[in-house]
């Protein structure tokens, strides 16, 4: 069904999604798409797909400069809307990823991450997630994997639900930590905590 509604998604928004590659394309050039190996359900290696934000600028000894120096206004726009993940719809309605999940992220992230790595790679990755609308880029990685634990223990309909919801409210609004976050931070073990709403 999650598959099946990716693809409808993906015509409903196909002139959307054209306006945004034609904005890419003259606010920063091609390539338009950003593609990267990620690590799926149980490790499984896919191609990520979405809307490239930064520029490959490279310093004299031809590393990459610091993200913030590589990302153009375009590309902050699209990150800070979350428009940049529209393309990922492609990877739902491949069965690489669900609308809800953990990021996901690089194979050798997962494989550093040991068991925090193999039990949050049980659920397959997602367009957004627990982590991501409670604080995000705010966070660092050992809070990310926090929540993400937490999600994969506590899912359910009304879950996926309500990060749905967050979503739109973090695309319209902005990041910001949520209450409930900081305890399954503060915890460290998500098993043992008791969701309360905020």
């Amino acid at each position: 069904m999650g598959r099946l509604a990716a693809a409808v998604a993906l015509l409903a928004l196909s002139p959307v999604l054209a306006a945004l590659a034609g904005l890419i394309l003259v606010g920063q050039g091609r390539p338009i798409l950003f593609r990267q190996a990620r690590a799926g359900r149980h490790g499984v290696l896919f191609t990520l797909v979405k809307f490239r934000s930064m520029r490959e600028m490279r310093d004299a000894g031809g590393r990459l400069l610091p993200d913030a120096e590589r990302t153009t206004a375009v590309g902050a726009f699209l990150r800070r809307s979350r428009l940049d993940e529209l393309p990922g719809l492609w990877n739902v309605a491949r069965g690489d990823m669900a609308w809800i999940g953990p990021r996901p992220l690089l194979p050798e992230t997962i494989c550093d991450l040991g068991e925090r790595g193999r039990e949050r790679s049980k659920v397959r990755p997602g367009l957004t997630g627990y982590s991501q609308i409670s604080g995000n880029t705010l966070l660092d990685l050992d809070d990310k994997i926090a929540l993400d634990l937490w999600y994969v223990k506590n899912r359910s309909v009304w879950l996926d639900v309500e990060i749905l919801l967050r979503t739109i409210g973090v695309m319209l609004l902005g990041e910001r930590l949520r209450h409930h976050a900081k305890g399954v931070i503060a915890k460290g073990r998500p098993s043992s905590l008791k969701r309360t709403d905020s």
